[in-house]
């Protein structure tokens, strides 16, 4: 335990992470772990206690000399006590016995004093009593106890490594007041928290801050005694002593702080790169695809579609199981789709409008790509592909995160798309980022990554949303709404309802609530369609009004999504009751504690009455709206966009299904003849709109 997490800030003691400390060892000894304290803090206690000590014992004149820094080993000595006093203290509430053992340097050129030690600590392991160790600074015969890092151990890292290797030990716990090792300092909100140290990849490359604040160590003393302790095959975590249960985290195997091992580059692969070089490799390949002509890039695309076609016995073979979503959608109708979006208008460069701001100086607006994208998509193989070829169309880099179901698939299709990109491009230009806990340190790179794409739950994306700077389209699943009005053809309404909730029940784009119009009701068409739902294998939920009239189980919330074979339905008055009914329960509460609302999706009207229909079309505020057609038709391919990397529900930048234009943004691009501002003097403004054809 360093320092820093000893004692406050001020240098007294922090008995509120002592006593932390002490419960968690108490519960390791009472499961039969045998544990030995490493404890910092006597030399940071002991000064702050005689500086109090001088003060008082100072005369004013005293106090007007200049100060005299406090000797360390006097220090030590004092500070030993009251430190120990407050173990000893802790332990015992806890019905825990403690023992103290103050060593010195010298101590181990002793090979008695070695066996001594090693039968002390053992009789006291025997007896559940909890061993904490020391350097006896006061007593220390180093020339210089506090910076000199000669002879055997040095300061309280390396020592605890050095009684782990002659104490034989498991597992070697650092505390610091960190979380762990990060790749710069800290405080840098782009610094990401190292999970495995290899020495083959980070040596030479990690920069450290000064040395603890308060002790001699530091954040350099610990990754030396734990490479010093890995490399004798000690495993070493460093991780947060500020946490309180963070030591019985690490014994339950939960991923934190940073672990040391002498089989850790086994683990890791050296050629491995970050995310922020993955992010910036991205942003350099799309650069260079920008730079290529309309028809390099289209062939890139078409190359892509032949290497999926003549890899498609491999990619199948890849992984027999997760790959069969891809395998139902079918490769060559996904090798067709990325042809016809190599067969679309060029996209980038795109002149929108133009305009004659003076005599011989003229302005267009044109279409760009965003930059890199960071796209984390649900499990379905086939979604890689689409948005792969969506970034390549538009020119933007790429970074992917797909589920982790689809791993293997993932890997193999990323792998044949990018042997399809040219070298001069670089095939980093679409990364595959294959760890969960990468995305929090990609959600800090505000600087390299433009737009950040989740496709998923809510959930998801409001946790998106609330980690990241970087912008945020939110493709979420939504409440898709069919309403059928009293003037409804009732056969088309009866094909378009089971279409809308059983062609894909678990699609964002699915049926989820069954709007009727009250009259239907009287008709018996409202019992027709439920028949027909429920004949499809569809379980039928009843709203209020519903249920007075029929005998259905309660919806749980008009704002549930069932993703599945069941849906809500519900009675209403007319066409505005409809509406206000969506506008309700179409967006998503529960993203509002996150402070943005993602609005309604998807939603339908069949009805014969136009003037109903267009009431519907014009009022309803959803991503897409559709008249007398499957709400399932919102969907990049089918809305003729090749693709889509998601629907967005957001209302900035792009909404609904999001294609090549979606992932594209403007600049303004000026041609002059040498017109300078000069406060507006001498030039004339025209502003004058030009043809976009020169």
């Amino acid at each position: 335990v360093g320092t820093a997490v000893v004692t406050r800030s001020d240098g007294r003691l922090a008995p509120g992470r002592l006593g932390a400390l002490c419960e968690q060892i108490q519960e390791l000894n009472s499961k039969g772990f045998e544990v030995i304290l490493v404890s910092s803090g006597a030399v940071g206690c002991g000064r702050q206690r005689l500086r109090y000590r001088k003060l008082i014992n100072s005369s004013f004149a005293d106090l007007q000399k200049p100060q005299v820094e406090l000797d360390g080993k006097a220090c030590a000595a004092v500070g030993q006590n009251g430190l120990m006093a407050l173990y000893d203290t802790l332990f015992s509430q806890l019905d825990v016995t403690s023992a103290q053992l103050l060593v010195t340097d010298n101590d181990f050129r002793d090979s008695e004093f070695r066996k001594q030690l090693n039968e002390t600590v053992k009789s006291l392991l025997a007896l559940k009593v909890v061993p904490i160790f020391n350097e006896n600074d006061a007593v220390s015969t180093r020339k210089a106890p506090y910076e000199d890092s000669s002879g055997i151990f040095w300061d309280n890292d390396s020592l605890a490594a050095l009684l782990a290797l002659e104490l034989k030990a498991d597992l070697l716990v650092l505390l610091s007041d960190v979380e762990g090792l990060y790749s710069g300092p800290p405080q840098d909100e782009k610094s990401r928290l190292i999970h495995t140290y290899t020495k083959e990849r980070l040596e030479g490359v990690i920069t450290f801050g000064d040395k603890s604040r308060v002790g001699r160590g530091g954040m350099t003393a610990k990754v030396k005694a734990a490479v010093y302790a890995a490399h004798a095959g000690i495993p070493v975590i460093i991780t947060s002593g500020f946490a309180g249960d963070n030591i019985i985290k690490v014994l339950e195997g939960q991923r934190i702080g940073t672990l040391f091992h002498r089989d850790a580059h086994k683990w890791v692969q050296l050629g491995e790169v970050s995310g922020r070089d993955m992010a910036v490799a991205s942003r350099e390949s799309s650069r260079r695809l920008q730079a290529m002509s309309s028809q390099e890039r289209s062939k890139i695309l078409l190359d892509v579609a032949d290497a999926l076609e003549s890899n498609e016995k491999l990619i199948v073979t890849e992984n027999e199981a997760d790959i069969a979503a891809a395998r139902q959608a079918g490769i060559a109708s996904l090798a067709k789709a990325i042809r016809v979006l190599a067969n679309m208008e060029e996209p980038i460069g795109h002149v929108m409008k133009r305009t004659e701001l003076a005599d011989g100086l003229v302005l267009e607006k044109t279409s760009s790509p965003l930059g890199v994208l960071l796209i984390i998509f649900e499990s379905r193989p086939e979604a890689l592909i689409q948005i792969a070829s969506l970034a390549i169309r538009s020119g933007n880099g790429l970074l992917l995160k797909g589920g982790k179901e689809a791993k293997l698939s993932n890997a193999i299709l990323h792998k044949v798309i990018t042997s399809a990109i040219p070298e001069s491009v670089g095939e980093r230009l679409i990364g595959l980022v294959t760890s969960r806990e990468e995305i929090p340190d990609l959600l800090k790179l505000d600087d390299v990554i433009d737009l950040v794409i989740p496709r998923g739950s809510n959930k998801l994306v409001s946790q998106i949303k609330a980690s990241t700077k970087i912008p945020v389209l939110g493709h979420a699943d939504g409440i898709c709404h069919v309403y059928v009005d009293k003037s409804a053809n009732m056969d088309m309404a009866k094909n378009i309802v089971l279409d809308a909730k059983t062609d894909y029940p678990a699609a964002c784009n699915a049926m989820e609530t069954l709007l009727v119009h009250k009259d239907l009701l009287q008709t018996g068409s409202l019992n027709e369609l439920i028949m027909e739902l429920q004949v499809k294998g569809v379980t039928v939920y009843g709203g209020p009004r519903v249920r007075k009239e029929m005998n259905l189980p309660e919806a749980r919330s008009f704002h549930h999504e069932y993703n599945s074979l069941a849906c809500t339905v519900e009675i209403v008055d007319d066409v505005y009751s409809a509406i206000d009914h969506i506008h309700k329960f179409g967006r998503h509460v529960n993203c509002l504690e996150h402070f943005f609302l993602l609005n309604a999706h998807t939603d339908c009207i069949i009805a014969e009455d136009t003037e109903v229909a267009e009431l519907f079309l014009n009022q309803v505020d959803s991503a897409a709206v559709l008249h007398n057609a499957s709400t399932r038709f919102c969907d990049g391919f089918r809305f003729g966009l090749g693709a889509e990397v998601g629907i967005s529900t957001s209302r900035i930048h792009a909404r609904g299904p999001v294609g090549v234009e979606g992932l594209l943004t403007t600049r303004w691009i000026a041609r002059g003849s040498g017109q300078v501002v000069d406060g507006d003097k001498e030039i004339v403004y025209t502003h004058r709109d030009l043809a976009l054809q020169a």
